[in-house]
């Protein structure tokens, strides 16, 4: 059975920074890109980052460039959000994301496993 369980979220003031993680199990996710969605209160979920199986391409929404930064440790089979600078408009459940191929990843219909999200929270 596939797992995918997120960690790190919480409540933070503008200008903090969070790092969540997501642990995968249940397979090996060869190939696979690991995406990190986010869905705030009475909006559409969005793809945040994504990443693909060797680390060697990452993929950032605008919203979140030069802030927030994607890696994965394939030995361990978890992807990180290494999220700087935050603002209240980053508040959002942040869900982890399995998917392929990489290139389109970041479309939720390309996703094959999803985690229960984490809340993140940023106050102004």
């Amino acid at each position: 059975q596939v797992q995918l369980v997120e960690s790190g979220g919480g409540l933070v003031q503008a200008g903090g920074s969070l790092r969540l993680s997501c642990a995968a199990s249940g397979r090996t996710f060869r190939d696979y890109a690991m995406v990190w969605f986010r869905q705030a209160p009475g909006k559409e979920r969005e793809s945040v980052a994504a990443i693909n199986w060797s680390g060697t391409n990452t993929y950032y929404a605008d919203s979140v460039k030069g802030r927030f930064t994607i890696s994965r440790d394939n030995a361990k089979n978890t992807v990180y959000l290494q999220m700087n600078s935050l603002k209240p408009e980053d508040t959002a459940v942040y869900y982890c994301a399995v998917g392929r191929p990489y290139g389109s990843s970041w479309d939720p219909r390309n996703i094959d496993y999803w985690g229960q999200g984490t809340q993140v929270t940023v106050s102004s």
